[in-house]
């Protein structure tokens, strides 16, 4: 369908378990061109779970086509992993379009839509701990890499990334 049949709204409580489910079937498959099959073994399981503070934030959204939901994505002012945040400064989260609908835009919309909102709520720059998969897409978004990251899931459990960043004033 196209993006314009498509509707973006926050996302609510009761969208965890679709969420776990678009992140479960998806991550595997968007990530393994670029990942090791022993990375994705271990991190994929601790990546798929939808973070109910997250989701209660207002700051994440879901793109549904009818009932479904097609891609997901939003930002907090809180840094990942619990940390602080610094004041004007958002941080990009979990975001993953269905396996099944990339290139169709839903990315795109998405995030348009959290750029947009992230400003809108004083964020003067973007920060983004990008999977190696999704660094082209975030640089065709305005992002610029700023060099590799290892991303500790779990002690032990460690997923190569991209630190990004985009300022939005």
């Amino acid at each position: 369908m196209a993006p314009e049949t498509l509707t973006l709204r926050p996302a609510e409580p009761s969208d965890t378990e679709a969420l776990d489910r678009l992140f479960g079937q998806s991550y595997p498959v968007l990530l393994k061109p670029d990942y090791a099959p022993s990375v994705l073994v271990t991190a994929v399981p601790l990546m798929s779970k939808a973070q109910p503070a997250l989701i209660a934030s207002g700051t994440f959204f879901v793109v549904c086509d009818g009932a479904e939901i097609v891609g997901a994505g939003g930002w907090t002012m809180q840094a990942p992993g619990a940390r602080p945040g610094t004041r004007g400064v958002g941080h990009i989260r979990h975001v993953v379009t269905d396996h099944r609908r990339t290139r169709e835009g839903i990315g795109r919309r998405l995030m348009r839509h959290i750029i947009l909102h992230a400003h809108a709520c004083g964020m003067m720059q973007l920060h983004c701990q990008s999977t190696l998969t999704a660094v082209p897409f975030y640089e065709s978004m305005g992002f610029v890499a700023l060099g590799g990251i290892d991303i500790e899931l779990r002690p032990g459990i460690h997923l190569p990334a991209v630190f990004m960043q985009r300022h939005l004033a």
